[in-house]
């Protein structure tokens, strides 16, 4: 399979930031970034999917790579960094770059474009275990992914999970007990986006792991956008922290004030 690679620096790819991309379905490419460790050594992998219309627009300006880098997870990149894990930031499949259809988030396309690019980490990054990681809309694709890739990926992350949108596709109904690997839940107390209600994610906490936020700097955007209690604001080294800690089977806090 051809790899179309657009590398940043000479040096080994454990320390070098790429724009990759890589054939999925035909006549269907999937681009996705590779942060750079700044020498640091992984100890995983953290595929990201962010949430909105999913796409980060990836692209090369001035020989450096461009992307949407708002949401919390892009945004919080750095994070998992010092904490070992390295960063995988998905964009838009080639078919979908105006933004995921809700059929797609829940398609075996999504799971074949998923499972190309975890085969690529795996041939460079092995024997590292890669973890699935969504947020707010992008919950819905990492859960649907998690529960399809099956022994593929070494666990799946929730973060402000889409529980009750008004529309469109969510995980109302969704049967988390079909995701084979360990499941972890982020939610922050205080989120105020209708969407992703905490206390529906406090009733999961009976079955899986859930790390609760508290605080955080005022909002500076909308309670359903990223610079919100709902995308972890003020509160990313301390979250990123927690889901690092989960990942690597360290102790971990529950509760984050």
């Amino acid at each position: 399979m051809k790899v179309w690679l657009l590398a940043l620096l000479c040096c080994s790819i454990a320390e070098a930031q790429e724009i990759v991309t890589v054939p999925t379905r035909p006549g269907v490419t999937q681009a996705f970034f590779i942060a750079g460790m700044g020498g640091r050594k992984p100890e995983a992998v953290a595929l990201l999917y962010i949430g909105g219309g999913g796409s980060i627009r990836l692209r090369m300006e001035g020989g450096q790579p461009k992307f949407g880098a708002g949401n919390f997870l892009p945004r919080a990149r750095g994070e998992f960094i010092r904490n070992g894990v390295l960063p995988v930031v998905m964009d838009a499949p080639s078919d979908q770059l105006g933004g995921l259809t809700d059929y797609y988030r829940v398609s075996d396309q999504q799971s074949a474009d998923a499972r190309a690019v975890i085969a690529e980490l795996k041939k460079r990054f092995a024997p590292l275990p890669i973890y699935v990681v969504g947020t707010s809309r992008g919950t819905v694709t990492a859960a649907y992914v998690g529960r399809s890739l099956g022994g593929e990926v070494a666990g799946v992350v929730l973060t402000s999970s889409l529980f009750t949108p008004p529309r469109g596709a969510s995980l109302v109904g969704f049967d988390y007990r079909s995701i084979k690997a360990p499941l972890l839940f982020v939610h922050h107390r205080e989120d105020a986006c209708d969407a992703t209600p905490y206390a529906d994610a406090a009733r999961l906490a009976a079955r899986y792991p859930l790390i609760s936020v508290k605080g955080g700097k005022p909002p500076e955007s909308g309670p359903c956008d990223p610079f919100a209690p709902h995308g972890f604001w003020g509160k990313e080294p301390q979250t990123v922290d927690a889901i690092a800690g989960w990942m690597l089977k360290k102790t971990y806090p529950r509760e984050i004030d």
